[in-house]
């Protein structure tokens, strides 16, 4: 099939189209073709869209999602299409399936579960293992009781269970086995993030010097910022090496920190949902990793303590907050596409390019999602 999306502005493709009159022509799933004016014209194809002006983005790729539309990703293969089909209509065109801790049986059991489709759907990139090696301190929406330090054996039967396909896993680098875990995951060519930690500064930089690139939704679930402690967080922002994750809902960081992280840290910024079954279907009662949960005005918070568990957000709505507070809509959408993409080993994705997957997203004036195209469709 063959399409072409024209009169836009085109983001995310190394041409030399500018303006809002830039054109894009899609063949056979992949970007065949892009210019400026009028040059379309001359081209058939089965179908022609006018851009009207809007921005044309890469497709939305989001490393760091639990659920939505009423589904958990923890909840097996329906509840994951049913919550793709939501996230994919505000543009997350591909993602990493997260799993909350369970125990070493039911993440193993789980991680095979993605890995059997990630093996027909390339949308699923994989899995991203939250949990169980994580700190109980800051252990946020995760079963205390479940926690647990990592050991070879248990690190080795996830991978197996994963089949290559586990993307990232989170890990509090302070806790005991840490260290040799993170060799193992990073020797295995799994992304280990920082995250759900008390770590320092100094405990950080050993994390990221040993092989650690990604900063779990940062500023959450870990110290904050002190004048006398900087933290994971500054850490993270002064390691080019590093990729921090940011919530952008305007409740789990404030909207002027996320502009001064995109300053601080540029394209090096992932703007993720980690988003939990409420996204998109509405306030109530959910659960979340075996925890109660209530949302109330878009607001997701355990009834055991009132801690944040995960969010109700979409991509497109994390890309209207930031550009809000005030950070340019180029960088913004880096934040869903080339950068998460890159983050998680996939620099072929998150681009219009020219021979790129054709995973687009057309974007009116305000931001909001007009057609969303998967493999050129």
């Amino acid at each position: 099939m063959s399409t072409i999306v024209h009169s836009a502005r085109l983001v995310g493709a190394e041409t030399a189209a500018s303006g809002n009159d830039a054109w894009v022509r899609f063949d056979d799933g992949r970007v065949s073709a892009i210019g400026s004016g009028t040059d379309w014209h001359q081209q058939s194809a089965d179908a022609i869209v006018d851009g009207q002006g809007g921005w044309l983005s890469p497709g939305f790729i989001d490393i760091h999602g639990h659920g939505g539309g009423g589904a958990s990703f923890d909840d097996g293969p329906v509840a994951i299409r049913a919550a793709r089909d939501l996230h994919r209509a505000h543009g997350t065109t591909r993602a990493v399936i997260s799993l909350v801790t369970a125990s070493i049986d039911d993440m193993v059991a789980r991680a095979s579960m993605v890995a059997d489709l990630a093996a027909t759907d390339p949308t699923i990139l994989g899995s991203h293992l939250e949990g169980p090696f994580l700190d109980p301190g800051h252990k946020g929406a995760h079963t205390a009781a479940l926690l647990r330090a990592p050991d070879a054996a248990s690190v080795d039967r996830l991978l197996e269970a994963g089949r290559g396909t586990i993307r990232q896993v989170t890990i509090a680098p302070e806790i005991p086995g840490a260290d040799a875990a993170i060799a193992r995951f990073v020797h295995a060519g799994v992304v280990v993030a920082v995250g759900h930690t008390d770590a320092d500064a100094d405990t950080a930089r050993r994390a990221f010097d040993a092989g650690a690139t990604l900063l779990t939704h940062a500023f959450n679930a870990m110290p904050g910022i002190h004048h006398r402690a900087p933290g994971p967080v500054v850490a993270a922002l002064r390691d080019p090496r590093v990729t921090l994750e940011i919530i952008a809902d305007g409740t789990h960081v404030d909207p002027d920190l996320i502009a001064i992280a995109f300053d601080a840290a540029p394209d090096r910024i992932a703007l993720v949902t980690d988003a939990m079954a409420a996204a998109g279907a509405g306030d109530g009662a959910y659960v979340l990793g075996g925890l109660r949960v209530t949302v109330a005005d878009g607001v997701a918070r355990l009834d055991d303590g009132g801690a944040i568990a995960g969010s109700t957000l979409t991509q497109d709505a994390a890309l209207r907050c930031v550009v809000e507070a005030g950070v340019a809509v180029d960088a913004a959408i880096r934040a869903v596409t080339a950068t998460p993409a890159r983050a998680v080993g996939r620099g072929d994705l998150g681009t219009l390019a020219v021979g790129a997957i054709a995973d687009a997203v057309l974007l009116d004036d305000a931001l909001r999602v007009r057609r969303v195209w998967v493999d050129g469709v």
